[in-house]
This record gives C-alpha cells, structure tokens and sequence, in this order.
C-alpha cells in the first residue's frame, strides 16, 4: 500500500486555538474598559498579540500561548514587557497554570470570554515611551479601520 505523507502542524502552531482566545481576551478587555488592538507592532518592531489602551492611557499587553509546546518555544514575550504597563499571559483552562512566570498575570480564555486568573502588577511605562506608544496604537488603529472601509484589494 501506498501512502503519501501528510502534513500535520505541531503542537505549537495552532491559529484556530490561537485566534479563539484573541477573540476572547479582547471581549475580556473589552468589557473592563480596555480598548483591544490585535498583532500591535511595538517600537522594537515585535508584535504583540493584544494590546490594549484604557482611559487613564496604560497599556495591558496579553501574549495568547495555544498550547505547552507554544509557550516553551516562544520566548519573545519577555521584550513586550518595557511596553506594558500591565503584562499577562491568555491560555486555555486545560493549560498547566504552573507553568507560567508567577510574576505575570494570566487570564484564561475561550472563543467567548476570559477569566481573571491572576492580576498583572503594573510596571508604569516611562512617559516617552508612553507618549510614542500612545501615537502608534492611535495610528494603527486608524489604520486598521480605513482597511476594513476600503481593503484596497
């Protein structure tokens, strides 16, 4: 018998998983008076899965790990953290909890909602680094929206 190999994606690349738990930490943000910005592209050119903005202008940066082999081969979170006023980690409710930086917040999410599993200790960006940030997740924003009135396919 002759069988062709078959791709099948790791552990670690999930995009259905990864995109149910943005969906649901930004509806979590969403509803704590968190502005949510998915993939915001930081001044050190990394791109952060959630960024968010609330009214007193801080920002929560949330890294969404889909999976233990996810989270132990991605180790760029650590430079989203001069970006953040809050820091957290969005995981699944089969994640292992232990597993992550007991330092950090960690929210658990689904393709719905999140839960509040353990608070971020606010580490308050300097007020350049704020001010240029503030200026970036504006104009992205803005971006963002004139793509999606006009994709400009």
């Amino acid at each position: 018998m002759n069988r062709k190999a078959r791709f099948v994606p790791s552990d670690a690349a999930r995009p259905e998983i990864t995109e149910a738990l943005t969906r649901g930490v930004c509806r979590f943000l969403a509803s704590a008076g968190i502005t949510p910005l998915r993939e915001f592209k930081l001044a050190n050119k990394r791109r952060c899965d959630v960024a968010g903005l609330d009214a007193a202008g801080r920002f929560t940066v949330v890294e969404v790990k889909s999976s233990v082999a996810d989270f132990r081969a991605d180790g760029k979170w650590a430079d989203y953290l001069a970006h953040a006023d809050f820091f957290y980690f969005a995981v699944d409710a089969a994640f292992p909890l232990d597993l992550l930086p007991p330092v950090h917040g960690v929210l658990v999410a689904d393709g719905f909602g999140a839960a509040l599993h353990r608070a971020a200790v606010e580490q308050p960006l300097n007020a350049n680094r704020r001010r240029h940030q503030l200026l970036r997740f504006a104009r992205q924003a803005a971006r963002q929206l004139d793509l999606a009135a006009d994709p400009r396919i």
